[in-house]
């Protein structure tokens, strides 16, 4: 894999205005894979020039043109996937499988649909004695975080060029050889100069000064709520438009009718997935009482197929591990009963946590209220559907839940009183084209299919 020591702006590699950089390190053997360029506000500015400079051209290029930009992008995507995949095994340590299914063919699939949707999209509708234009924003600050590296760069920068926008892409420090493999793959598509541009850095520095860059028109982020308040708040007083994917404190709830054994064995694959390092990851399981202990015998064994090393990666940084050990060991002082796994290191080498189940765990605990981004689940009891819902509810976030039910409509039912975004009905599959985003302090806005695509277009009336 090659390093680029430079930003890619303006359709070229260029040096960075600064001589700091970042090391990006392999979790699992925590030795450093390279140096990327730790941007500053200057190189920020650069970029954002380049992007307002190629907006013009853009957004006058017709809908069906930069379908087939965004199309020319997918192939590249599909015919550099086994790179994308061993790229982001290296700096986010998830297992090669992983990285092939999940990290690199989602994105294939997300750039297909936008590649689709800027085709069919209608731009332009009539509403009475009025002309109904959808226009794009301008210039796009993508802020993108590391635990799904490539798909979170493509949910936001294929929407905005289907829209018309150019983008100044900031991406997470930890994993910035993704998005320069992002960046080859836009200049070997074709896309014109200046539309996509990729500034690496710190958040503080570099992020901090794309969103509050007086001509960046949208900030797009996806990472943590602490952030998300923080940008949400530099956007709100330059009156800036911001589309924020934030935390989320999901909940798997299983009615007493459901499967209960494909229930439990679900939910867990699930968090286990990317080693509990997703957004919407099932972290809470409710389950009623009288099939509690059934429960808790089947999640405990279900972990136990995840072997750290093997089956699950390590966590993506040193901070991340020690931060979900805490959490561990936090619900074990406030009474939690740890039934498989612990904040014991698995291995000597590698930012590594067990994959842990803890039962017995109150609504009220922290590993049941704050988000811990790791291996952990914990199940909760519940007396009847209405303390369901109550407990799954009873949180901050509102991204995704799950609902279990022998009946479908039974899992419907429930589902529309949950105070979250995405539902999964019995395990429902994944949808390119289905909204993606939260409720509550899980953020504003949509992401991916035309929802995605609206977040990047304003609104023009012509009165006749």
């Amino acid at each position: 894999m090659k390093a680029h020591d430079g930003m890619y702006i303006g359709g070229q590699w260029r040096p960075a205005a600064g001589h700091d950089t970042i090391a990006v390190v392999n979790p699992t053997d925590e030795q450093v894979l390279a140096h990327v360029p730790a941007g500053t506000a200057e190189d920020v500015d650069a970029a954002v020039r380049a992007a307002r400079a190629a907006f013009p051209a853009w957004a006058a290029t017709p809908p069906a043109a930069r379908a087939a930009k965004i199309a020319a992008l997918r192939d590249v995507l599909v015919a550099r996937a086994e790179e994308i995949a061993e790229t982001v095994t290296a700096e986010l340590g998830s297992p090669l499988a992983l990285s092939r299914t999940v990290h690199a063919g989602v994105p294939v699939l997300v750039a297909g649909s936008y590649a689709e949707l800027a085709a069919s999209y209608s731009f332009e509708e009539k509403i009475g004695n009025s002309t109904v234009l959808l226009e794009p924003v301008g210039v796009v600050g993508a802020i993108t975080p590391w635990n799904y590296p490539l798909h979170q760069v493509v949910a936001k920068v294929a929407p905005a060029l289907a829209a018309g926008c150019t983008v100044v892409l900031k991406p997470a420090e930890d994993t910035p050889l993704t998005a320069q493999l992002f960046a080859e793959a836009t200049h070997e598509a074709g896309l014109p100069t200046g539309v996509f541009n990729l500034v690496t850095g710190l958040g503080p520095v570099a992020g901090q000064a794309l969103a509050e860059h007086e001509d960046v028109d949208l900030v797009s982020f996806t990472g943590s709520t602490a952030v998300g308040r923080q940008i949400g708040a530099t956007a709100g007083a330059a009156v800036k438009r911001v589309a924020l994917e934030l935390g989320g404190k999901s909940a798997n709830v299983i009615l007493p009718s459901a499967d209960l054994a494909k229930a439990v064995n679900v939910g867990i694959a699930n968090v286990m997935s990317n080693s509990g390092q997703t957004c919407s990851a099932w972290t809470r399981m409710l389950v009623h009482r009288d099939q509690y202990d059934e429960a808790v015998a089947l999640a405990a064994a279900a972990v136990a197929k995840y072997v750290p090393g093997e089956r699950v990666g390590p966590l993506v940084n040193a901070r991340q591990r020690d931060r979900v050990r805490g959490y561990i060991d936090k619900g074990v002082a406030e009474g939690a009963r740890l039934v498989a796994g612990g904040s014991d290191a698995p291995h000597e080498k590698g930012y590594y946590v067990s994959p842990t189940v803890f039962a017995d765990v109150t609504p009220d605990m922290a590993i049941a209220q704050e988000e811990i981004f790791g291996p952990v689940v914990s199940v909760l009891r519940y007396e009847d559907e209405e303390d369901a819902l109550r407990i799954a509810n009873g949180t901050v976030y509102g991204l995704a839940g799950a609902v279990w039910a022998g009946e479908e409509a039974e899992a419907v039912a429930f589902a529309r009183r949950m105070d979250t975004g995405q539902v999964d009905i019995n395990g429902g599959r994944f949808n390119p084209l289905a909204p993606f985003g939260g409720y509550k302090q899980s953020g504003v806005g949509r992401e991916l299919g035309p929802h995605g695509l609206s977040e990047y277009l304003q609104t023009k009336s012509l009165q006749f």
